[in-house]
């Protein structure tokens, strides 16, 4: 297993992983991934052998980004990184990737010096694995939104970044 950072060349399979998890996610596509890439602070994926099989795309504060959810942070935050997809695939949930591209982000943001980690997932429907794997990592509910033209209800998040000296 490699945790590396994502380049063009790993945008075919991001895009794959990312519409296998569409139902949590919003759509992606290659232009809009790209725009993405750009304007994000840490964009990493985990690759086994010559394949992704999981990535995290996060944001800082201030970018040109027309998601609800981030706009919400946007306007509250001062100062934030705010993870805007986080995909493992199917065939390998269940072996911790996704706690270690979580550990990725809460580092940089503590190297950042940043004050916050934001994100949301859903609650209607509910996402309850999403919610136990948020509350692990010190998430705390600051407000909550309807999205897709109202066919989901999501739990924006905030969890503190502690400086350990």
């Amino acid at each position: 297993m490699t945790l590396r950072p994502a380049t063009p060349r790993d945008f075919p399979e991001i895009l794959a992983l990312n519409l296998e998890s569409e139902r949590f996610l919003s759509p992606l596509t290659p232009e809009r991934l790209a725009r993405l890439h750009e304007q994000a602070d840490l964009h990493q994926v985990i690759e086994e052998g010559q394949q992704v099989v999981a990535f995290v795309l996060t944001l800082r504060e201030g970018q040109d980004y027309d998601s609800p959810n981030y706009l919400f942070f946007e306007a509250r935050y001062d100062r934030f990184l705010y993870v805007d997809r986080v995909v493992v695939a199917a065939a390998s949930h269940g072996r911790g990737l996704g706690r270690v591209l979580y550990e990725a982000v809460f580092a940089h943001a503590a190297r950042s010096q940043l004050p916050w980690v934001t994100c949301e997932y859903d609650i209607e429907p509910p996402n309850p694995a999403s919610e136990r794997f948020h509350r692990g990592f010190g998430f705390a509910e600051v407000g909550r939104q309807s999205v897709a033209d109202g066919k989901k209800q999501v739990s924006l998040q905030a969890a503190s970044i502690r400086s350990d000296g």
